[in-house]
């Protein structure tokens, strides 16, 4: 009676499953629909049915950041529903739509799904190809090699066209770069252009907006990196992982040593504690131990440090499974947040290129010489040591220095190729700095 009432609910739960894995292309359409009507919403309330408009006056700052992280949120939604709409429709077969139509699922008509799709598309395609043309124009302007002033402080961007990107793209020769009069009365003029034209105050204030709002979300996106995963690994570790080590681990007959490392540690503790107590017996002043009572007190000893090795297998085992959950919540932040990643990347290249000479110069010597310099060997024993000692892995010694003797290498003529490819076209005197410094 007992085993035919498990085997009801039993049925039932997978039941209940595949009706939910066959209602999935309807509910992800559903949720994509709804987060479009939710920017649709945003747009009709304060935009007056247009788009969101982050170098709008209307409002302040914040609100501006507080719509910006609404829409960033709903755009993943309906994306992310979108995917996994197309994802469950080549899954599903006529076989399983059979299946569906038996078990009393309907599926919505082909109109309905068109009109819902159309509209999602509607709304997403208008700021999806803005941040497409914000990309392409971010990278033109990278791979260009411009000026370091025009990268810094694009005071007029509303003015630089797709010709004028285009002429900077193009390589000039020295005859097209030597003019009548000198470049400098030209740039002095348009200075002058741009502190006259009465419209210059409000773009500055949009560039500064704009970069105010790029430094706002790096910075939030790079403690998101940091805090996720580590709360990631703390959660998994001691509510995931931790159950199920310590129920296939046990408590009595279970391996103490994971490695001959460990083994080897826990046995110079346990002789120089038996040394300790029979160096104490000798100069103390009371009554000497007896054979049996010293034998005892290294019994209780050695459980002790069983105890403490036994943990620290467990807590290695665990730290392995941690990781990998770890890891895969740091790639899913990586995935979602491709817009978030561009943005910081233009975060970093306005600090890369705003930097002095001297101090990029000083940030490559202190890069060079803290990983590929003269003591960077010791600092990767530590660290692939205490790497092996997190994993419970034993600290292979010829694994260790034949990494140091290939991976430094290595990094090093990757960074001195970079410089030589790259850092000598975008900042020829930061290579000059720097081989002065460095000599």
């Amino acid at each position: 009676m007992k085993n035919s009432v498990f085997n009801q609910k039993i049925y039932s739960l997978l039941l209940d499953i595949y009706r939910w894995y066959l209602q999935t292309p309807e509910r992800s359409l559903d949720e994509a629909y709804d987060a479009a009507l939710k920017i649709k919403e945003i747009e009709d309330k304060h935009f007056n049915s247009n788009k969101i408009d982050f170098d709008s006056t209307m409002y302040s700052n914040s609100v501006m950041n507080y719509f910006e992280s609404d829409l960033n949120k709903l755009l993943k939604t309906a994306k992310m529903r979108l995917t996994e709409f197309r994802a469950s429709r080549w899954f599903l077969d006529e076989e399983n739509q059979k299946a569906a139509q038996k078990a009393g699922i309907e599926y919505p008509s082909a109109s309905l799904v068109l009109e819902k799709l159309n509209f999602i598309d509607q709304v997403i395609s208008k700021y999806t190809i803005l941040r497409e043309k914000i990309t392409d124009k971010a990278y033109i302007v990278n791979s260009t090699s411009l000026p370091v002033d025009s990268v810094i402080t694009p005071t007029l961007p509303s003015k630089i066209s797709t010709q004028d990107l285009d002429k900077k793209a193009k390589p000039k020769r020295k005859v097209d770069t030597i003019g009548i009069l000198p470049r400098s009365i030209f740039s002095t003029l348009s200075r002058l252009q741009v502190e006259l034209d009465p419209n210059s105050e409000q773009e500055v204030i949009q560039s500064f907006r704009q970069a105010q709002r790029r430094t706002i979300i790096s910075i939030r996106f790079i403690l998101l990196l940091i805090i996720i995963p580590l709360l990631t690994h703390q959660i998994a570790k001691a509510f995931v992982v931790s159950p199920f080590v310590d129920q296939f681990r046990g408590t009595e007959q279970i391996q103490i040593f994971i490695n001959s490392e460990m083994e080897e540690e826990a046995l110079v503790k346990l002789q120089r504690f038996e040394e300790k107590v029979n160096f104490e017996n000798l100069i103390s002043n009371a009554a000497p131990l007896l054979p049996k009572q010293i034998e005892i007190e290294i019994k209780n000893q050695a459980l002790v440090i069983a105890e403490e090795f036994r943990s620290e297998s467990s807590n290695a085992i665990k730290n392995v499974f941690a990781d990998i959950f770890s890891v895969a919540a740091f790639i899913w932040l990586l995935v979602v947040s491709k817009s978030s990643i561009a943005v910081l990347k233009d975060f970093f290249d306005h600090i890369v290129y705003g930097l002095s000479d001297s101090a990029k110069a000083f940030i490559i010597i202190l890069f060079t010489d803290i990983f590929v310099g003269f003591h960077s060997p010791h600092g990767w024993e530590v660290l692939l040591e205490s790497i092996s000692r997190h994993w419970g892995l034993p600290a292979n010694r010829d694994f260790i220095f034949l990494f140091i003797a290939t991976f430094p290498v290595i990094l090093d003529t990757i960074f001195k190729y970079w410089i030589f490819r790259y850092l000598n076209r975008i900042s020829p005197s930061a290579v000059a700095t720097y081989r002065n410094m460095n000599e």
